[in-house]
């Protein structure tokens, strides 16, 4: 088990779903945790020890605020994002500044105020998507911004090198979370309804994908950087 005893980690999207997972399972290995999301009261109930800010990622003036009360930093989570179905043509023409806003630009606002909190030898880790790998139909917006995000994690892995600070993405399936279920009917089988794309033939769990962003974060990973890791049951190996 990978240790993050004395690590101060900031999570953002930790309200809910993976960032709410990551960041107690970061807690019960020994780090201190900070906690971004848009709603208190949701991050309260993750942690209530930790610290908690709310702030929007994609305010440049409220993530520059963020950072300027921020203490030095060893590791960042980068959950927050959307999700918004639609193809190219029939889907919403906006969609697609949406998305990039949600799931590019934040996480890029994000790293950018906060890059001088980060210690040397610090290690980043953005959630992304196995859309923006493996392409389908009906996920043109979204599927385009993750993999623009995957790419960010490989820039920032080169320009912060000189620093020792690893960069790294995780390209998650379908996964139960509140977002996913959100999408669906109460009584809708998510292993039914999504398992049938992986080899596995289950959706992953918010615990499991956690899981990799621990070790991640931790130095037992200190010679992996500039990857997007599949953690989706196969289905990626399977394309």
């Amino acid at each position: 088990m990978s240790t993050l005893a004395g690590k101060r980690i900031l999570v953002t999207g930790a309200g809910s779903g993976i960032g709410r997972a990551t960041a107690r399972l970061c807690a019960s290995r020994g780090a201190k945790l900070v906690l971004v999301g848009r709603q208190a009261a949701t991050l309260v109930d993750t942690l209530p020890d930790a610290r908690h800010v709310v702030c929007d990622q994609t305010d440049d003036a409220a993530v520059a605020a963020l950072a300027a009360g921020c203490l030095p930093l060893d590791g960042l989570v980068l959950n927050a994002g959307q999700f918004e179905p639609g193809t190219l043509v029939d889907g919403d023409p906006m969609a697609l500044t949406r998305m990039l806003d949600a799931n590019v630009r934040g996480p890029w606002l994000v790293c950018r105020h906060l890059a001088p909190r980060l210690r040397d030898g610090g290690s980043v880790v953005l959630v992304g998507s196995n859309l923006g790998i493996r392409a389908i139909a009906g996920a043109a917006a979204y599927s385009v911004a993750k993999a623009a995000l995957h790419h960010l994690a490989r820039v920032l892995a080169v320009e912060w090198a000189p620093r020792r600070i690893r960069c790294n993405a995780i390209a998650p399936g379908p996964v139960d979370t509140p977002m996913l279920r959100g999408r669906l009917a109460a009584d809708d089988d998510l292993d039914a309804r999504f398992g049938g794309v992986n080899p596995l033939r289950r959706v992953g769990r918010d615990a499991e994908v956690a899981a990799l962003a621990a070790y991640l974060l931790a130095d037992e990973s200190g010679w992996t950087t500039g990857t997007v890791i599949p953690c989706d049951g196969g289905a990626t190996a399977a394309f």
